[in-house]
């Protein structure tokens, strides 16, 4: 199953791992440990987040994946589950349609 981290950073934390040089090696932990897909670093509400992307073979990993982020960042971390086009493909939309119309 897919799934995409929406992480928010507060200012005060970040700012701090800035100033001491820290947040390159603290960011880095994180995703070599993750492993994720794809990570894009934005703003979203003023303030810095990522977006990552990440294959997670079972539920049971969830807190592998939100943790690092509360613990090192006091990060705001949202997951939501994702599909591809192939995914949404081979989804049956069709066959739902025609059940439940």
């Amino acid at each position: 199953m897919r799934i995409l981290l929406n992480v928010t950073f507060p200012h005060e934390q970040f700012n701090a791992a800035a100033r001491d040089g820290s947040v390159g090696p603290k960011l880095q932990r994180i995703l070599d440990e993750t492993k994720p897909e794809a990570v894009y670093f934005t703003e979203q509400h003023g303030k810095r987040s990522c977006i990552v992307i990440i294959d997670l073979p079972d539920a049971s990993k969830i807190p592998s994946l939100a943790e690092p982020w509360f613990l090192t960042f006091n990060a705001d971390v949202e997951l939501k589950v994702v599909m591809s086009p192939e995914d949404l493909a081979s989804a049956g939309l069709d066959a739902l349609g025609k059940k439940w119309a």
